[in-house]
Parts: C-alpha cells; sequence; structure tokens
C-alpha cells in the first residue's frame, strides 16, 4: 500500500500506473490507475475474454429442477375471442414457409409431407419461458420466417383466421412481452438477421429485425462506429425487439434514445400489410412520423422486420472509473462535478449500492474481484469516452484533484487498460446476474428525480422490515434476500431487484402496489426502460393520464382491430 500524502499527484504521474494521494488519511484509500487486487482478478485467461455480461447466443436455459410459479396478480384469463389452432392451420403454415426447419410444433400438421416430425413439447421451453423462468406460456407452434415477405403472409393468414400471435426476439425481456401467455402462436424473428447496407460516410446502417446487437456493433466498429446502445444482453439481444421495447442501456447518457437514433423501419402490419418506411435520411419533414408509433409499441401494432438507425464515432480514447462514496447525497455531488468538469465527454454515469456490490461478489457467475480495501455504501462508476486522449485525460485529471479535495470520494480505481475496463464495469453489470444466481428477482425498472432515487430504495427495505420478511442472504430464513439499489444516475433510472427464494404472490403483495404508488406520488415513471409486458399491463395509470391512455388504446384499435397481436399485455386498463 502507497502512503497518503496531502500533496496532489502531476498529471505525468497521473497518466501512470501510480497512486493518486486523496489528500486524507490513510484510510481514505487511493485512487490507483491500477491496483494490483484488480490485475489479478481472475487467472489472466479469464481477464483477456472477460466482457460485460451478456447471455451468451441465445437465452439462458432454464433449470430442469426449477419450480413453475404462477404468476397469479398477473396472469389474465384466456379470451375466446381467439381461435384454437388447428392441424389445418399448421399445414397452411408449413406451405408458406421455407421448409420443414421454419415450423416447430406439437401439432401433427394436415397435409404435410409424411417427413414432417412433430416435437416434444419440452422443445418448445426456450420459447414458452422467459429467460428468468418468471413468465410462462403453453404455444404449441413456433414459426421461423427468413424473410419480410413470410412475415406477411403469416400476419395476414393468422389475421384472417383470428389466431394470437406473440413477436418474439431474443427473449431477454424482464417484463413477460416476449413469451405467450396462454397459447398464441410464436413468431420468432431470429431468421432475418442478414446486415442489408451500411453507410461509411453517414455512419447508417440498415439491417434485419434479428440481428444481434453486438454483432451489429462488432461489424460497425470495423468501420468506426459503433451501435448508439449497449445493453448487458447484447449478446442475445435483436435489434429489432430493442427498438420494439425502447430499449435504454448504459450509453443513453450520451448518445440519447431510440426515439433519436432509429431512421426508419420496415414493419409487418397485424393484416399482412408491409409499412416500408427504411429511410436513411436524417431530416424529413413530410407528414406524421410514423415509425414513432412503433418504437416501444412492444409488438402490439405492428412486427418491426427491418431497422434504419444512426450510428456514432466509435470513441478512440476512452477512461472508467469506479469511486466509493459514504452517502447517497455525496452519490449527487460527484454526478454535479463529473458533469462540470468532462460535459462532452461524459459517457455513462453509474450507481450502486452496498447491498449490490455484496450480491455481485457472493453470486455473479465469472469471478468478480473487490478491488476495494473495504465495502462503502454507494459506488458509481464514470465512462469517458472522446477523440483525444490528452484532453481527456487532463479533464479527468482536473476532475480527480476537485474530488479529493473535496472529501467526496472514500476511495477509486481507474482502469489503465481495456481488460481492467471491462473489469470495473463488471462491478456494476453482473448485479442482475448475480441476483438471479442468488434467488427469484422482483425486478422494478423506475424513472424518477434523482434526488428521489434512493429514498425509495430505502423505504422498500424498510417495508419488508416491516412486514417481518427481510434477513440479508436469507440468513434468517425469511423470503426476501436481498434489495439492491442500483442504476442510471444520468438519466434518473433506478433499478430495484428485490431477491426473493421464490416468486411468492405474498411478497408480490407487499411490494405491489405500494412500489408503483410511490413512484407516481413524485411524479415518476413505472418503466423507464423494459416496458409494460404482462407485468404491467394494467398498471400504466400510475404514470399516465386517462386521456393519453384512450388515445393510445385508439392507435392500438386502428392497426390491430382483431387484437391479435401481443394481447394480455402492453395497455389492459
Amino acid at each position: 500500500m502507497f502512503s497518503a500524502s496531502r500533496s496532489l499527484a502531476s498529471k505525468a504521474t497521473c497518466l501512470k500506473a501510480t497512486p493518486l494521494p486523496v489528500g486524507r488519511s490513510l484510510t481514505r484509500g487511493l485512487i490507483t490507475r491500477a491496483k494490483a487486487e484488480l490485475a489479478v482478478a481472475a487467472p489472466p485467461s479469464r481477464l483477456a475474454t472477460c466482457q460485460r455480461i451478456s447471455l451468451g447466443n441465445r437465452a439462458p436455459s432454464i433449470p430442469s429442477s426449477s419450480k413453475t410459479q404462477v404468476r397469479t396478480l398477473a396472469t389474465p384469463v384466456r379470451s375466446n375471442h381467439y381461435a384454437k389452432l388447428t392441424p389445418a392451420d399448421v399445414g397452411e403454415f408449413c406451405k408458406m414457409l421455407s421448409g420443414p426447419s421454419s415450423v416447430l410444433t406439437t401439432i401433427q400438421p394436415e397435409g404435410a409431407d409424411p417427413s414432417f416430425r412433430t416435437v416434444d413439447p419440452s422443445e418448445l421451453d426456450t420459447f414458452n419461458h422467459d429467460w428468468m423462468n418468471k413468465y410462462h406460456g403453453k404455444s404449441q407452434l413456433v414459426l421461423k420466417p427468413k424473410t419480410t415477405e413470410e412475415v406477411s403472409k403469416i400476419m395476414r393468414y393468422c389475421n384472417e383466421k383470428n389466431l394470437a400471435v406473440v413477436p418474439q426476439g431474443g427473449n431477454t425481456g424482464l417484463v413477460g412481452g416476449g413469451v405467450p401467455v396462454f397459447d398464441e402462436v410464436i413468431v420468432t424473428l431470429a431468421g432475418l438477421n442478414k446486415i442489408r447496407s451500411f453507410d461509411e460516410v453517414a455512419g447508417t446502417l440498415v439491417c434485419d429485425a434479428g440481428c444481434v446487437l453486438e454483432a451489429l456493433d462488432n461489424h460497425v466498429a470495423e468501420k468506426g462506429y459503433m451501435m448508439p446502445l449497449d445493453l448487458g444482453a447484447k449478446g442475445s439481444c435483436h435489434i429489432g425487439g430493442n427498438v420494439a421495447t425502447n430499449a435504454g442501456g448504459l450509453r443513453y447518457l450520451r448518445y440519447g434514445s431510440l426515439h433519436g437514433n432509429v431512421l426508419g423501419l420496415e414493419v409487418v402490419l397485424p393484416d399482412g400489410r408491409i409499412l416500408e418506411n427504411l429511410s436513411t435520411l436524417r431530416k424529413d419533414n413530410t407528414g406524421f412520423d410514423l415509425k414513432q408509433l412503433f418504437i416501444g409499441s412492444e409488438g402490439t401494432i405492428g412486427l418491426i422486420t427491418g431497422v434504419s438507425i444512426i450510428t456514432p464515432r466509435r470513441s478512440s480514447a476512452m477512461n472508467v472509473a469506479v469511486f466509493a462514496l459514504e452517502t447517497y447525497e455525496d452519490v449527487q455531488k460527484v454526478f454535479t462535478q463529473v458533469k462540470t468538469h468532462c460535459g462532452e465527454i461524459l459517457s455513462a454515469f453509474e450507481f450502486f449500492d452496498q447491498e449490490s456490490f455484496d450480491v455481485v461478489q457472493k453470486h455473479a457467475t465469472a469471478h468478480v474481484r473487490d478491488p476495494f480495501e473495504a465495502r462503502h455504501p454507494f459506488y458509481v462508476l464514470i465512462e469517458t469516452s472522446g477523440s483525444n486522449k490528452d484532453h481527456d485525460d487532463e479533464k479527468l485529471q482536473v476532475l480527480l484533484e476537485d474530488l479529493m479535495e473535496s472529501g467526496l470520494i472514500s476511495d477509486g480505481v481507474l482502469a489503465q487498460d481495456e481488460t481492467q475496463v471491462q473489469a470495473l464495469w463488471s462491478l456494476r453489470e453482473s448485479v442482475p446476474e448475480a441476483a438471479g444466481k442468488m434467488g427469484k428477482v422482483f425486478k422494478y425498472d423506475l424513472s424518477m428525480p434523482v434526488s428521489k432515487m434512493y429514498d425509495l430504495v430505502r423505504d422498500m427495505r424498510k417495508r419488508f422490515e416491516d412486514h417481518s420478511i427481510y434477513s440479508r442472504d436469507f440468513d434468517q430464513g425469511k423470503p426476501v434476500g436481498a434489495v439492491c439499489g442500483y442504476g442510471h444516475i444520468g438519466d434518473g433510472n433506478l433499478h430495484i431487484n428485490i431477491v426473493a427464494n421464490s416468486y411468492d404472490p405474498e411478497v408480490e403483495k407487499v411490494i405491489e402496489p405500494f412500489i408503483y404508488e410511490w413512484t407516481s406520488n413524485v411524479k415518476g415513471s413505472i418503466s423507464a426502460e423494459h416496458g409494460l409486458g404482462l407485468m404491467k399491463a394494467q398498471k400504466i395509470g400510475y404514470s399516465k393520464d386517462p386521456t393519453s391512455i384512450e388515445f393510445m388504446k385508439k392507435i392500438k384499435d386502428l392497426f390491430d382491430p382483431k387484437k391479435i397481436l401481443n394481447p394480455y399485455k402492453y395497455i389492459q386498463v
């Protein structure tokens, strides 16, 4: 351990792997470019391949030992308005798609080729169940079209026959929006996975909706660009699903929402008609901007099959630091200081509390080493990215000097290479994955004034304690073992992960509607980026007024008068 000094390190020293004195006592800790502990967080081979948390190339498999929990508070009754699938229906789908592999079904199709083989119901589990093992459908048919025209044929037939349909992307959603509730036909867009074009001058990408986000990011990286969004599930989520849910993610602070980055969409409407609007124009002020209706519509008014999106230049200089703090008030003050000093190069400002940190240390799949000598109540991760390393480093140096002199930070680490950048990011990105390893997670995604965010976390813990159902790490045998508070300070987005030993409706009753009422009282939103899905289909009234809801329902009726697309979800009030 280096000794602390009252004097500040020089700029040249700061930019090397040497410590920056905090200007406090030794117990306040030191900011270093690379603590030795971080460098040995895992064997070299592990660190060399360390990446931000993703679900691989598919959603995680559901353990065979998992017991299905019925979500009684969020499960509606099947409507007789929808027809039931018949062998004749399945036979028609076999005719319109490119081959037998495009149809997975437990029903023997009428008039099918004798070589056609049905599948065991268990082979549809990946499509019927969400990756958290929280929402469960009973579809008997999964269709895997490979072209927009095939999607159009499917929807035209389903609309004529009144068959309910669930569009599905990478199945990485968190609110039950991408899996059937009952026996709806599943249309997976995974087969539409081609990059159609990329303009290296304008930075505009046109691709199929089934392209995996990480694959797109890698593709444009070769040309010096990057996707404007980054998610923990980027290794398996589809760009079409991202757009359909208006996904936010880790680059939102810098690059904004998909409403601003998507230039055009190709959409198959419920009746099979194709809305061809794959424009690559940055400016087009002719009539209503229809694509905005489909961004965040969660597959309820059309199936997105193609996306045109603007990609920003990839930064050539990046810095990532994690600071330890003592109070949430300090988190807010540091955010203000970081914005002041870093301005245009600030690309992320994330926070997570000690309970989140503890869960990561105990339960993350990939070993995430604690780079600090002691635990602290709060942590923030900042990322800067720009085109001039000297300029960025100078800004960061002034920031660090200011933070150290002010005493707002207790300890910190600053990455010196890409491996350590990934290691520091894993401290934050591993929170949801680690919580899922610990138990069953009630996930809440809320937006509200930054000053109010952590008040809700404290109030939730107190509420669980008042009901005698909460003990850290389940150490007293109570049903709730962790209440993790973390999120995107930069855009006022709080994530609360409540880890329980099961999806117990009694636990849910303690959480809801309290958490929605609390959010509504501070004029927040009950969904910042995850969407409504099945989980919040009846909760939109906490965030939107009756007139807004009325017109949303009219838009749904206009595009989908038979209501066959993603029924029981989104807006059910």
